[in-house]
């Protein structure tokens, strides 16, 4: 496979974002759930709008990861009060990492896995966490086996469904 490349998004990338985003989420998560709820979900979490105000906002970073100069996957990271949940400042949260269905396998997962992780020994954090839900095993195992354990649970609403995420944490020092 060609080399995995990591550049960080701008407001320049937005629509390759909006795509992206809205690709990866919908091969990951359509066949567990209502065709009304994704659609919903797609269209507001994946909104220009919600995307501008992420983008602009100086607590979050997103990243591509590119291949043969296609986009095949990205990462979203969370510092201080941007994080979801626990908005702590020794920490880091990884909101999302996500890869296009026909590239899993092959290691681009695991290059913007590692791309978070030298972001967060950069920014000095205590810890990385993240929130994954508990029907997606194939996540669970790749947090596993990077050393990630569970330490709690919270509900991610999609559409009119609550979902259970397992949170799960990093220690780094």
């Amino acid at each position: 496979m060609e080399q995995i490349e990591i550049e960080q998004v701008t407001l320049n990338h937005i629509e390759e974002l909006q795509q992206i985003g809205r690709q990866t989420f919908h091969e990951t998560f359509s066949a567990g759930n209502t065709e009304e709820n994704m659609t919903n979900y797609l269209n507001e979490g994946f909104s220009i709008e919600k995307l501008t105000a992420e983008l602009s906002d100086k607590y979050a970073e997103f990243y591509f990861a590119i291949v043969d100069k296609n986009v095949v996957g990205y990462l979203k990271l969370n510092f201080g009060q941007s994080q979801t949940e626990l908005q702590d400042d020794k920490a880091l949260e990884i909101e999302r990492i996500y890869v296009l269905k026909e590239f899993h396998g092959k290691k681009v997962g695991q290059v913007l896995y590692e791309k978070a992780i030298n972001i967060a020994k950069q920014k000095n954090a205590d810890y990385v966490w993240l929130g994954v839900w508990e029907e997606n095993p194939r996540a669970i195992s790749f947090y596993k086996k990077n050393g990630f354990v569970e330490f709690d649970k919270h509900i991610f609403k999609l559409g009119d469904d609550k979902q259970t995420d397992i949170m799960m944490k990093l220690k780094l020092k």
